[in-house]
């Protein structure tokens, strides 16, 4: 199942306040579509961070980086966006023009910054966001890791014995074929269907692989991923948890840094890449614009932690939203580690006891046929 943690957004993000609409009329589309990683924004936004904090100027700054980044689209983006800045327009609303680079909570926060005068500590509290993903994507990179490998290797492991070792023991067993074991003449089997069929079980492999993906990419398959991931023992909360980390932060901090409510819900939203997840955020804006509160939402929602709740439903009694939502995040991050640590302990020796079977069928399969042989010879 796909996880994703990079903060994309696909479509345009709307400022807030008076900064004009004609420059985003004249510029719909992305300049430089190329791709620009996490990293590399990580990379753009610390050092921009350093420069402002240090004294330097906005357009000298990104002057400067246009020159450091090894990433060209990066560099011709910080170059266009030096000239904005020359050309009198806000840095947010440059920003703005390459959504590609600078997704939804980014602009926003930037925005709030820029008006607020203190966008140095937004820019540094952008790039502890860019961290904190990157320190969450590796947990979850790390904790399947293993068991992906070992899959991978047992897999390789019977298609090896299957393919290069049972067809030499094939011609022996032909004179006691009636009294194989049943697992011997279903490695038989299979082993004949590899060797002799290889290109019809490719094919069908293949197409199997291609409808897979297909039927992911078409809107109702990923709506069905996306609700099984909410659905699934165990998976259930991983999941939850991730995204409730995910909306979770950017909420905290754009509301912490002064953006709206709903501009900060549409962050949060575009964030997350579950489909239910969003419905999820989208009764949370609904409930907002209707004038009430988003606790209604969280208690209506079936996968919400319970504490999750009760602490929405506190931050909103006590006006500490943002405080609230970032303690949310840091504290399910830590549960999240701490739930994908126990995960991998369990899988690993799972995985290892289910080689070991495999193997010990294997082996059995061939043993038990040549001691049989070994009698008949004997007799």
């Amino acid at each position: 199942m796909a996880i994703e943690f990079e903060l994309q957004e696909p479509r345009k993000p709307a400022l807030r306040g008076s900064h004009g609409d004609a420059d985003s009329s004249r510029r719909t589309k992305p300049m430089f579509a190329d791709r620009i990683s996490n990293r590399e924004r990580m990379f753009f936004t610390e050092r921009l961070a350093l420069l402002l904090e240090t004294g330097g100027a906005l357009h000298g700054s990104l002057q400067l980086l246009s020159t450091q980044c090894e990433n060209a689209a990066l560099s011709k983006v910080a170059t266009t966006l030096a000239a904005d800045i020359a050309g009198g327009m806000p840095f947010a609303r440059a920003l703005s023009n390459h959504p590609q680079a600078f997704p939804s909570v980014f602009v926003n926060l930037i925005d709030a910054g820029e008006r607020g005068g203190f966008l140095p500590t937004v820019l540094a509290e952008l790039t502890a966001l860019e961290e904190k993903t990157a320190r969450l994507r590796a947990t979850m990179v790390s904790a399947f890791t293993y068991p992906a490998f070992l899959v991978v290797f047992s897999l390789a492991v019977v298609v090896f014995v299957l393919v290069f070792v049972f067809p030499k023991f094939a011609e022996l067993f032909t004179a006691i074929r009636d009294q194989l074991p049943f697992s011997t003449l279903v490695l038989m089997a299979a082993s004949d269907l590899l060797r002799l069929q290889w290109p019809l079980f490719l094919g069908a492999l293949l197409a199997f692989a291609v409808g897979i993906r297909h039927w992911l990419r078409n809107a109702g398959g990923a709506a069905a991923l996306d609700r099984l991931k909410l659905r699934l023992p165990v998976l259930r909360e991983i999941f939850a948890q991730l995204y409730l980390v995910q909306a979770m932060r950017v909420m905290g901090l754009s509301l912490e840094n002064g953006v709206s409510v709903p501009d900060a819900l549409k962050a949060s939203r575009d964030l997350v890449s579950n489909e239910v997840f969003r419905d999820f955020m989208r009764d949370i804006e609904q409930d907002v614009n209707e004038g009430r509160g988003i606790s209604g939402a969280f208690e209506r929602a079936p996968f919400m932690p319970e504490l999750a709740r009760q602490l929405i439903e506190t931050g909103e009694e006590t006006g500490s939203l943002s405080l609230v939502m970032n303690r949310m995040a840091a504290h399910y991050e830590r549960e999240l580690s701490r739930r994908l640590e126990s995960l991998a302990k369990l899988i690993e020796p799972m995985m290892l006891l289910v080689m070991g079977a495999v193997v010990g069928i294997i082996v059995a399969s061939l043993i038990l046929p040549i001691f049989k042989l070994s009698r008949a010879v004997g007799v």
